[in-house]
């Protein structure tokens, strides 16, 4: 008998390339959908697909004869035309959904973000309890919503699926987080939003990776059928002295000016007129979501995952970051 076919879309990713490294250590062959193929010699059991996610008919090729999928592909970040996000957050699902209903995969694991319950507001400790959100102050929160809805919707004992909500991915190889901070820092643009105390979750990229193999596992087990779940480290670390952190371990000076999260909301709010006024290319130095998500704490229970997917921290995070920042330095 062969070994399982499994289709990561945004396999290319920063996330994506991290669970078919896992796959693959598992022995599965691995498909990869998405639009650029990755660099250098494909790794063996790999094929690569090229093509939109927001295209019906690639989709549904790049499904078919597939026995697992990981739908990791979404357009991220906190700026861009509306209809880009819906095309691919939200069509892009859509149709990863009526694909392997169509060609009877049997679990899918849908790469969400905890941005889908974002309603202003400060969590601490919260659970998958939490409603959906509102007041988004972004289309990549509001579509992602409207997307982990949609693929949770499809769950049946013929199709599995789950959702994941990995806070703020890090790790080597990460192409946004922490190139942005460092690039912010030595052009002098960065500024400690709010008090300074505020506590978020972290996620490490092999601890997501690793949960994105445990839902798989807990959804043939029947343990997470139509679930979501918040993913972290497990303990939520204070943002602004792990950002500090990262910048002095990479030959920076810290951050130390300061602006309060009423100027920096308003800031972002006129910054954001300004561009689409004026139709700006590039996304705002901030935004009213940005300074939200700066200023306030924002960290989940993460029980459930542990209990029902295995989560646990792939590596000790303050361990690793004073590692990582060591290799950014500039030399």
């Amino acid at each position: 008998m062969s070994s399982p076919l499994v289709l990561v879309t945004g396999g290319v990713g920063f996330l994506g390339q991290a669970v078919v490294r896992r796959c693959l250590a598992r022995g599965y062959r691995v498909r990869i959908l998405g639009r650029t193929p990755p660099a250098g010699e494909p790794a063996a059991g790999t094929e690569f697909v090229r093509g939109d996610i927001a295209d019906r008919a690639t989709v549904d090729a790049a499904v078919k004869g597939c026995d697992f999928v990981f739908h990791v592909a979404a357009k991220a970040g906190v700026w861009g035309p509306w209809e880009e996000y819906v095309r691919i957050n939200i069509d892009g699902t859509s149709n990863v959904v009526a694909a392997c209903q169509a060609h009877g995969v049997r679990a899918l694991v849908h790469t969400s973000t905890p941005s889908v319950v974002f309603n202003g507001e400060a969590f601490r400790g919260a659970d998958e309890s939490l409603p959906y959100g509102d007041n988004w102050l972004c289309a990549y929160a509001e579509t992602k919503a409207i997307a982990e809805q949609a693929a949770l919707k499809a769950a049946s004992e013929r199709l599995k699926v789950c959702a994941l909500r990995p806070h703020l991915i890090w790790g080597a190889g990460d192409p946004h987080i922490f190139p942005r901070l460092l690039a912010r820092a030595r052009a002098g643009r960065l500024r400690i939003v709010g008090d300074g105390q505020n506590r978020v979750d972290v996620t490490h990229v092999d601890t997501a990776a690793d949960a994105h193999l445990g839902a798989l596992d807990a959804l043939l087990d029947g343990r997470a059928n139509g679930k979501a779940y918040f993913l972290s480290q497990g303990e939520p670390v204070k943002l602004w002295e792990f950002i500090n952190r990262l910048l002095v371990g990479a030959g920076e000076r810290p951050v130390a000016r300061r602006l309060s999260l009423r100027s920096a909301y308003w800031l972002g709010a006129l910054l954001e007129g300004l561009w689409t006024l004026c139709r700006l290319r590039g996304e705002p130095p901030m935004t009213r979501f940005v300074a939200v998500e700066l200023a306030k704490d924002h960290w989940y229970d993460v029980s459930a995952a542990r209990r029902d997917l295995g989560l646990r921290p792939a590596v000790e995070t303050w361990t690793e970051l004073d590692r990582l920042a060591a290799t950014l330095r500039v030399k």
